[in-house]
C-alpha cells in the first residue's frame, strides 16, 4: 500500500470488488431478462409488420384494379349515354315523320269525304227530281216530258260518268300514296 499523502490512489478492497462484480453481474442478469423479454415482443412486431406491409401490397393492388374498373364503368356509362341519345334523336325523327304521314292521310280522307258527300247531295238531287217528274207527270205532255227526260237522264249519265272518272282517278292517287307511304315506312324501319 502507498502512504496517505503520496500520489497513488489507494487499492480497493477485496470485499468492495468483489461487491461491485455481485452488483454487476445481478444487473447483467436483469439486463439478459429484458432482453429476453423483448426479444419475442420484438419478434412478434416484425412478424405483424411483415403482414402490414403485405396487407398494403394486396390493398393497392386491389384499388389499382378497381380504378380500372371504375374507368371501364364510367366510359361505358358515357357510350350507353351517348347510343341512348342517339335512339331518342332517331325516335323523335320517326315520331315527326310519323305525324307527317297521319296529317296526310287525315287530308287524303277528308277530300275524299267531301266528294262523296258531294256526290251524295247531287244523287239526292237527283232522286228529288225524278220524285217531282213523276208527281208533276202529266199525260198531255207525255211526249215532251219524255224527251226532256233523255235529255236529262243524258245529261245525268254524263255527270255521272265524269264522276266515276274522278273517282276512278281519286282512287288509283290514294292507292299510289298508300304504296308510297308503305315504301316510306319500309325504309324507316330499315335504317332503324
Amino acid at each position: 500500500m502507498s502512504e496517505p499523502g503520496g500520489g497513488d490512489l489507494p487499492e480497493p478492497k477485496v470485499e468492495q470488488v468483489m461487491g461491485k462484480l455481485r452488483m454487476l453481474q445481478q444487473e447483467k442478469r436483469l439486463l439478459e431478462e429484458e432482453v429476453g423479454n423483448i426479444q419475442p415482443v420484438s419478434d412478434n412486431l416484425q412478424k405483424e409488420l411483415v403482414i402490414l406491409l403485405t396487407s398494403v401490397n394486396e390493398i393497392e393492388g386491389i384499388h389499382k384494379d378497381k380504378e380500372a374498373a371504375c374507368r371501364k364503368l364510367q366510359w361505358q356509362c358515357e357510350e350507353s349515354e351517348q347510343d341512348f341519345d342517339r335512339q331518342l334523336n332517331q325516335n323523335k325523327m320517326s315520331e315527326e315523320l310519323l305525324e307527317q304521314y297521319r296529317c296526310e292521310i287525315q287530308e287524303v280522307k277528308l277530300k275524299h269525304r267531301k266528294l262523296r258527300m258531294r256526290f251524295e247531295n247531287q244523287l239526292l238531287q237527283l232522286i228529288e227530281q225524278h220524285k217531282q217528274l213523276d208527281f208533276v207527270f202529266n199525260p198531255k205532255r207525255l211526249p215532251d216530258e219524255l224527251k226532256k227526260a233523255e235529255n236529262i237522264k243524258h245529261q245525268l249519265l254524263s255527270a255521272e260518268q265524269v264522276k266515276l272518272a274522278q273517282l276512278h282517278k281519286l282512287d288509283e292517287e290514294l292507292e299510289e300514296l298508300k304504296k308510297q307511304k308503305q315504301l316510306e315506312t319500309t325504309a324507316a324501319q330499315i335504317y332503324e
